[in-house]
């Protein structure tokens, strides 16, 4: 069991070193990536940045755009197109990119190409100006719940319309229009349509109907039209895109995948602690979590100390195996390994509902290989297994079978017990229940570890 504990901790321990290392080095490499870009993009001269945003509206996006807008202000980019092609996504994330749009010295012009939904709109409606694709929708922005279902909240819903309505003002376009995106229950009248948005339905505009109530100022078959109809033609075009890095946090910030990493991790770290001596889960346990925090410290919510918390947590966690602390070093442990995840996160109450989450699946998981693999739990260090039977060479004391069927005398009364004389030996026997009186002559009937029975010899 010792070896097995040393050979768990020589596997886990140079894995979060190198863990961290791969943090370090990506940052590293981020980092440089960005300086280079910046240094390029200063020598270009007034241009225009082309930054997609068509993909789930999420904290990864947040993270790709705050790049893409930081490069363009050190190139002192005269406009930044945002392309729109997106089904929506999460609310907080949008409120944090349509801030970075307000916020950016750079314009912006949102080019509408397909839908704009949800939260798509949102991010729209803070752009300067909307260019949108023939074809293309807007709308839609009603709240919803995972399954798409929309929420019933009233609290939720007056929020989201009233921050829809100030996006909408905030370029002069008519909030009424905006909160009937929203809310199912309001009624606006749309003249420029001839038409009325009827109580119980969400409103979603195309190209044309968009450009009639001046939620859209052009309509533009493809970007270099949108930016030819901005007078900006002559000018560089920048195109930005995710990098793979940035692509793949886009992916494990995810709540169902940072979900499958938790339930990996605890799953993996618990077999490795209770039954040591596999690896393989020990490892995939340590990887799990490396890519939990490898995705979130490329999206920037994961600093340093996060990992370091992480790491602490698992090293006491391991020390608890060698050095007995009734459970102290367990708990700082567990407690320095939560607060790691939970810092680390965009959303410490989802990143904390995850791992509640995760915690329940994974201990289902370690009952069953528990259950199966019982005789190598580290619970067997307690328990005392080896039989000391004859047959593998142990004799629990002396036997006595060469006095059987012997005669002796009975030097004192047997009442039963007593003691008889064989030859030279004074020998302690019983009897079977029968009392016989000293000087009688008696014979060893059994023998039975260190039990001698006799009976009168008549």
């Amino acid at each position: 069991m010792q070896t097995n504990r040393w050979r768990f901790a020589a596997v886990i321990l140079p894995l979060l070193m190198l863990v961290s290392m791969m943090l370090v080095a990506t940052g590293g490499l981020l980092g440089g990536s960005k300086s280079v870009h910046g240094a390029e993009a200063s020598e270009i001269g007034p241009a225009v940045y082309v930054v997609p945003v068509k993909q789930t509206v999420e904290s990864g996006l947040k993270s790709f755009l705050e790049r893409a807008y930081k490069e363009a202000a050190e190139a002192k980019a005269e406009r930044v197109v945002i392309v729109i092609n997106t089904f929506g996504g999460e609310v907080t994330s949008a409120e944090e990119i349509g801030e970075l749009i307000r916020k950016s010295s750079i314009p912006t012009t949102a080019y509408v190409e397909g839908k704009a939904v949800s939260a798509g709109t949102y991010i729209a409606l803070n752009a300067q100006n909307i260019v949108m694709e023939p074809g293309s929708t807007i709308g839609a922005a009603a709240v919803v719940n995972g399954s798409g279902d929309l929420i019933d909240n009233p609290k939720v819903i007056s929020f989201w319309v009233k921050t829809m309505r100030e996006a909408a003002e905030l370029n002069g376009r008519n909030p009424d229009i905006a909160a009937a995106m929203v809310d199912p229950g309001v009624t606006v009248p749309l003249p420029d349509l001839k038409q009325v948005k009827q109580s119980g339905q969400i409103l979603t505009l195309t190209a044309d109907e968009a450009i009639k109530v001046g939620y859209a100022e052009y309509k533009a078959e493809s970007v270099e039209d949108a930016i030819k109809w901005l007078g900006l033609e002559s000018r560089e075009q920048i195109s930005l895109k995710p990098t793979i890095s940035e692509k793949i946090s886009s992916w494990l910030v995810n709540p169902v995948v940072m979900t499958v990493l938790f339930v990996l991790g605890i799953a993996g770290i618990a077999i490795e602690l209770f039954i040591p001596g596999f690896g393989f889960p020990g490892i995939i346990g340590i990887l799990s979590f490396g890519l939990y925090f490898f995705g979130h410290y490329i999206a920037g919510f994961a600093g340093m100390e996060s990992v370091v918390l992480f790491i602490v947590g698992i090293a006491l966690l391991v020390v608890e195996l060698f050095v007995p602390s009734w459970g102290i070093l367990g708990i700082l442990g567990s407690a320095s390994l939560i607060a790691g995840v939970l810092t680390a996160a965009s959303s410490p109450l989802t990143a904390f509902i995850s791992l509640v989450i995760a915690l329940a699946v994974a201990t289902i998981i370690l009952y069953f290989v528990v259950k199966k693999y019982k005789d190598r739990g580290v619970w067997n260090k307690f328990i005392l297994r080896e039989k000391l039977t004859t047959d593998k060479g142990y004799l629990s004391a002396e036997t006595k079978d060469e006095l059987l069927g012997q005669e002796g005398v009975a030097i004192t009364p047997l009442r039963p017990a007593g003691t008889i004389q064989i030859g030279d030996n004074r020998i302690d026997v019983v009897t079977s229940g029968e009392f016989i009186a000293s000087g009688k002559t008696v014979k060893v009937i059994k023998t039975e570890g260190t039990w001698v029975v006799v009976r009168e010899v008549l």
